[in-house]
């Protein structure tokens, strides 16, 4: 009988739960351990290289690990590449079978190692050396061989591994994959990494359709319907009616926004036993929400969620230039 498929005692459900909640805390301290880090000097200042070098770096940040730092590593070149800073994953076990090729003199070399003493990283370590390659690095020992061979290197704290055999790399691997993303959000904030920039890169999915600009949703010219406020509440009806959007703008005569009227409105004026011949100027709804054309889609989605409705009017110097719906966001996938 295999080790892995041998019968061990049964465990409860309660010290199933708490096994979990160990490795959890296990975790969370470790977290705080590296959060304290940077209160030491030395640390911090290395941290400041490291954010100053990928910044001023003219080619790619190319990152490198084996094992399970290589695992964090494809993540990081994951995170650093859609957020701005664009980077490449080098396998060690193919870095001396021709993959060196992609380290060019304008990269940096970013790699990842708990002991610092994985061999296979060696012909990448003598690749840099040879060829003035800055090496940058992550690991826990400080007298390692990635240590020393760093030109930045990030010492990682000591922390206890939530392995009951003090083994398998789990503490350690989260302080790498938080330090991962910490690196990347102090890199996008270096480089004024914005909204749009994020969204040209992730055009596709929930989440670049939360990034789609109003101007990109809206309906507009003779699609969105607008009645002057001397307008009758009958002309304004059969122009709600027309547009089928549940509303209509008031417009002045320089065609500004100055009111909205909707179906609420319709059924109040109709309760209150409104003639059909009344100026909708008298009925509508007076200074209506509105939205800018270069606000985000998810920022519209926000406003009718707080406001409760489904119609927004879209202004740019105070002048209407779009009308904006619910089912167009919906049907954008912005949810």
């Amino acid at each position: 009988m295999s080790t892995i498929s041998k019968i061990v005692p049964f465990r409860s459900g309660a010290h199933i739960v708490e096994t979990a909640c160990s490795s959890l805390a296990l975790a969370a301290r470790g977290l705080n351990t590296l959060e304290a880090k940077f209160s030491d000097r030395e640390f911090s200042a290395a941290f400041v290289r490291l954010v100053g070098t990928i910044i001023n770096v003219r080619g790619r940040v190319i990152v490198t690990g084996i094992g399970k730092s290589g695992i964090v590593a494809r993540k990081m070149t994951a995170t650093l590449t859609s957020n701005g800073t664009p980077a490449l994953f080098l396998h060690p076990a193919d870095a001396g079978h021709g993959d060196l090729g992609m380290v060019t003199p304008d990269d940096v070399v970013l790699m990842l190692s708990h002991s610092g003493e994985s061999t296979e990283l060696g012909p990448i370590i003598h690749y840099c050396k040879r060829f003035g390659i800055p090496l940058l690095a992550m690991t826990a020992q400080a007298r390692s061989t990635v240590a020393e061979a760093a030109d930045v290197c990030m010492l990682m704290p000591a922390v206890r591994e939530a392995c009951p055999n003090m083994l398998a790399p789990t503490t350690s691997t989260t302080l790498q994959m938080a330090f991962g993303d910490a690196l990347a959000i102090s890199l996008m904030e270096m480089r004024g990494f914005s909204a749009d920039d994020f969204y040209k890169f992730h055009p596709n999915g929930r989440l670049g359709a939360q990034l789609v600009k109003v101007r990109e949703l809206m309906l507009a010219g003779n699609d969105v319907p607008q009645v002057c406020e001397d307008s009758s509440l009958l002309d304004a009806t059969i122009e709600m009616t027309r547009a089928r959007l549940g509303g209509t703008a008031v417009v002045n005569q320089g065609g500004q926004l100055i009111g909205a009227f909707t179906d609420g409105d319709l059924r109040r004026a109709v309760t209150g036993k409104q003639n059909l011949t009344v100026a909708v100027g008298r009925v509508m709804t007076v200074k209506p929400q509105t939205i800018g054309p270069n606000e985000l889609a998810s920022e519209a989605l926000r406003i009718m969620h707080d406001r409760n409705i489904t119609l927004l009017f879209v202004c740019e110097d105070g002048d209407l230039v779009g009308a904006l719906h619910m089912h167009d966001l919906l049907h954008a996938g912005v949810a």
